[in-house]
């Protein structure tokens, strides 16, 4: 049996009952280490924090063992159970379908337990989940490559008056350009995107455009964190989220569209002027 379990958003207590059950029961626990990660996975004692709640090691699997040596992993749930733990719900990413096509296709029994993610949790910000459009991620810039696809997307949502979730960019165990010249693995170190820099990047896209989709006075919520006790959630202006710190990775940022009386009323508590943190 595969079990592919949601840890949430948190730390190592958010796993739920059911997930906890399950891991208990695998003589393998993988733990995804490329998507995303957990608050205390900035920490060097991240993991150890999840080995003493499970009681048994936990091997990390970055997106090259995944891609590469899934079948090895797959081989493995095919005579004992084997948990590959993933940040946030199991499905916010492409790379866990293609385990478990992957499996199916080998016969082999999945079980997927959900958890929260941030496609839910973004709610905590008080505009309504239904009134979101599309969810865009916006890269980090390069000197060479400016991409802005994304763009015509939050123009589509926001010219129906919906909200827009922008995922910001998360590069962990990137190879450096030299070593893919030199064929030698090398690693840039991690980079996470703040608010700030996607603010930048977004601004820097309309600069050119005659009718912008949007300005520097868009309304806007920026999100850190989201889901750990020091959760850090400010709405106000493009130009006003530039000037706020919002600390430490993970961030994210909602564009927003038409708001109802009741979202406003939520919005009212996180307004910048007041950087209120819940």
């Amino acid at each position: 049996m595969l079990y592919i379990i949601g840890l949430g958003l948190g730390d190592e207590q958010d796993i739920t009952l059911k997930g906890l059950e399950a891991v208990k029961k695998c003589s393998k626990v993988y733990m995804e280490a490329y998507t995303s990660l957990l608050s205390f996975g900035l920490s060097t004692n991240g993991i150890s924090n999840l080995e003493k709640l499970y009681g048994k090691p936990i091997i990390l699997a970055d997106r090259e063992m995944v891609e590469e040596k899934a079948d090895e992993i797959l081989s493995e749930a095919d005579h004992a159970h084997v948990a590959f733990l993933v940040v946030g719900d199991p499905f916010g990413a492409t790379t866990h379908t293609d385990l478990v096509v992957r499996a199916k296709k080998m016969a082999i029994e999945v079980k997927v337990v959900h958890n929260a993610s941030v496609m839910n949790a973004i709610g905590v910000c008080g505009l309504q989940l239904y009134r979101y459009g599309e969810t865009v991620s916006i890269p980090f810039f390069t000197e060479t490559w400016r991409p802005d696809s994304f763009y015509e997307k939050i123009q589509r949502n926001l010219s129906m008056g919906l909200h827009t979730l922008c995922l910001l960019d998360i590069r962990v165990k990137e190879l450096t350009l030299e070593s893919l010249c030199r064929g030698r693995k090398a690693y840039e170190p991690p980079r996470y995107m703040t608010i700030n820099t996607a603010i930048e990047q977004l601004l820097e896209i309309v600069q050119a455009r005659e009718e912008p989709a949007y300005t520097e006075d868009t309304e806007c919520v920026g999100l850190a964190r989201l889901g750990s006790e020091d959760q850090m959630i400010v709405a106000g202006t493009m130009k006003q989220l530039q000037m706020v710190d919002f600390g430490a990775p993970l961030h994210c940022l909602v564009i927003t569209g038409r708001t109802h009386p009741v979202e406003e009323e939520m919005l009212y508590f996180y307004r910048c002027r007041t950087s209120i943190q819940h």
